[in-house]
């Protein structure tokens, strides 16, 4: 479809990395724990949107890359392989650390302010722009006859697919904070298994010819 390729293992390799702990998911669940369950859902849907704009910039800029120039697409293939073995490393590292507490907020905004400010964590994360760089190419095909067009499709599938969980996030925050401590294991298994798949990705997407 549309000349896309192992998409069961880019569906699963998406959930995985959307239920990692980071500053989406941080300020989403600070938001439903200051605000309730409906501030946090539109701060969820505010990260969705701010994800559409680095869909739109991977399906645009990468498809040129590829139909244009091999040695360019050789440039970032290997410039994103070497991110997500940074990815990989620096969470491997980050489990000899202690958890941080989360930021705390003594205001109540408004819920229209939630959504931008939302919109804005996700589109000035430059680490989010250059995730979508490294993993769209390696589940698109190398004869696919339009590459926009894979690109989009991986990027609403993962996004519909992140704010569905970022949704959950937000609803089961408060149970969460109270079940999970700080100390827990779980935190540090999550890491650790993210970890694992950044590593194999850049990996997979050095090898890719």
């Amino acid at each position: 479809m549309f000349g896309v390729v192992d998409l069961g293992v880019f569906v699963i390799a998406g959930l995985i990395l959307n239920i990692t702990p980071g500053v989406d998911v941080l300020y989403i669940t600070n938001r439903s724990a200051m605000q309730g369950s409906k501030a946090g859902v539109v701060a969820a849907l505010g990260i969705g949107a701010g994800c559409v704009v680095h869909v739109l910039a991977a399906a645009l800029g990468l498809s040129v890359v590829l139909v244009s120039s091999a040695l360019a697409f050789s440039v970032v293939k290997y410039v994103g392989a070497a991110y997500l073995l940074y990815l990989g490393i620096s969470t491997f590292l980050s489990l000899k650390e202690k958890e941080g507490r989360e930021p705390r907020s003594s205001s109540v905004l408004p819920l229209a302010k939630i959504f931008w400010q939302a919109s804005l964590v996700n589109v000035l994360n430059p680490k989010v722009a250059l995730f979508f760089m490294a993993l769209l190419p390696q589940f698109v095909s190398p004869t696919a006859e339009n590459p926009a067009l894979a690109f989009l499709f991986l990027g609403v599938l993962f996004n519909v697919n992140g704010t569905l969980v970022n949704i959950l996030f937000a609803l089961f925050a408060s149970t969460l904070a109270l079940k999970i401590k700080a100390g827990s294991t779980l935190p540090r298994l999550l890491k650790a298994l993210v970890g694992v798949l950044f590593v194999i990705l850049g990996v997979r997407l050095a090898l890719t010819s």
